[in-house]
């Protein structure tokens, strides 16, 4: 299934738009030198057009990134996007020009350039065009939504979500509007969405219902004590947008964790407060190689699932495989695959164990759990092995390789407020947690810091880090 950050189609742009580039140049070089005719044909040996189509890539590259070709297209028209491939080509035609001038190197068709211009924005336009309808008839059949809860329910309140309810191809959904009049609760503000709860309810609200963006539509100066409540959405990791009255100075308000920025919401002009990076370029990298890694690994090691099929089955009757429901990201529920290491039945003991619980805080933890296979599980889980199959859940969208371990439902209706923005991010197969030495002697607390820790601190290079030392703990069966 597809999940909000994990439109693949998407976020592999980069590498397709540089791809259709390479070919539109190719396809104008042989177009010049072999069917054009007259003066309009032909092309001389000198320069070496294999260097030049070299420096395309790159300049091309550079310029797709810079001039915010990959920004969400749940948020654009297709106009805006068609014009932006025209500025962008236009943009790397002239940064092309200007490296041959600094490079002194002559002779550069300039016929050739043109129709590759020419070829590019045409090929573009049509690869665009298609990404464009297929995610927008995606979002219309309920894929890939962003849930969203309005703070106010009069007219600039009906301004945000009448676009939302027309433009059901961006992939928007509102769950509701919140009021400071506790009587309006039930009214409806426009044609199926209603007045869902009391702003003073917020904690719970956000607690109880999967919320991506917490919009305020109303005067913040009408909401007493408005920034407790930015500052509650900003600790519990749920994005904030305001539609500005832009009195936002008066309520004396810093943000302590989150970025502040302006963006054009279904065009609305509105600040929004992100808690996890904005660095989309590195997100899509991040994703792409999850994607990747996940189907090689899976391939790689079919054999070792098999042979592990078959120990679990000689040593426990039962399923293969262990399912159970997770927290992904903001809440969001799924079933997180895990090879069974222990006994059928084993959660239905729980009750009888929890006085042995050596863990803090709503974890639960036994380093000689009776409910454990013998042989098989505890070698599986001595190694962290028994967690391969979540790479199903990697390749699902559920997951990322590295991320903060997803919690079970229980055991976030036990998390403290700040506790809750481990949300904020996809879940992972491993974290820091998972390769710090004496893991399990970590307070449950200072588990929570490490993956917020993670979490503002964000970038390939500590995941790469994490994932060495996971391949390091696996190898030295160095887990619990």
């Amino acid at each position: 299934m597809l999940r909000e950050k994990n439109q693949v189609i998407v976020r592999m742009h980069l590498v397709l738009d540089v791809a259709i580039s390479v070919a539109a140049f190719i396809g104008a070089y042989f177009s010049k030198k072999y069917l054009l005719t007259g003066c309009f044909g032909g092309l001389s040996t000198e320069p070496n057009y294999y260097y030049l189509l070299f420096l395309v890539m790159i300049l091309w590259s550079i310029s797709f990134l810079a001039l915010g070709f990959y920004d969400s297209y749940r948020r654009r028209t297709l106009f805006q996007i068609l014009f932006n491939v025209v500025q962008a080509v236009g943009f790397s035609l002239l940064a092309f020009g200007s490296v041959m001038y600094l490079l002194d190197i002559p002779n550069v068709s300039r016929g050739m350039m043109v129709l590759f211009g020419v070829l590019n924005v045409v090929m573009l336009w049509v690869s665009k065009t298609l990404v464009f309808f297929t995610l927008r008839r995606i979002r219309e059949k309920g894929y890939n939504i962003r849930s969203v809860l309005v703070v106010g329910c009069r007219e600039r309140a009906r301004d945000v979500i009448k676009p939302i309810l027309s433009q059901k191809w961006t992939g928007y959904r509102v769950q509701g509007c919140l009021d400071v009049d506790e009587s309006s609760l039930g009214d409806e503000v426009v044609e199926g969405v209603r007045v869902i709860g009391s702003i003073h309810k917020l904690e719970g609200i956000l607690k109880q219902n999967i919320v991506d963006e917490l919009v305020f539509a109303m005067p913040m100066k009408l909401i007493p004590n408005a920034s407790r409540y930015l500052s509650m959405a900003e600790e519990m990791g749920v994005s904030v947008r305001i539609v500005p009255d832009w009195q936002i100075h008066d309520l004396c308000y810093k943000p302590h964790i989150a970025t502040v920025g302006f963006e054009t919401f279904l065009e609305i002009p509105t600040m929004k407060f992100n808690t996890i990076t904005t660095n989309d370029v590195a997100l899509m990298f991040k994703h792409v190689l999850d994607y990747l890694l996940a189907s090689l690994i899976l391939l790689g090691t079919l054999p070792f699932f098999i042979a592990v099929a078959m120990a679990i089955k000689l040593f426990s009757p039962g399923p293969v495989f262990y399912k159970q429901n997770r927290m992904g990201m903001n809440g969001r529920l799924f079933e997180i695959y895990k090879f069974r290491t222990m006994v059928v039945g084993a959660d239905k003991m729980l009750d009888q164990l929890k006085a042995q619980n050596e863990a803090d805080g709503p974890a639960f933890k036994i380093r000689k759990d009776p409910r454990v296979i013998p042989w098989v599980g505890t070698l599986l889980r001595k190694t962290s092995m028994d967690e391969l199959p979540q790479l199903i859940n990697v390749f699902r969208g559920e997951m990322s390789l590295i991320g903060p371990r997803p919690p079970i439902p229980s055991e976030v209706e036990a998390y403290e407020l700040w506790q809750r923005r481990r949300l904020s991010m996809k879940p992972g197969m491993t974290c820091i947690w998972q390769v710090t030495p004496n893991r399990n002697d970590v307070s449950f607390n200072g588990w929570m810091k490490m993956d917020l820790e993670y979490i503002d601190n964000w970038s390939l290079s500590k995941d790469l880090k994490i994932l060495f030392a996971t391949i390091r703990a696996v190898l030295t069966g160095a887990g619990r």
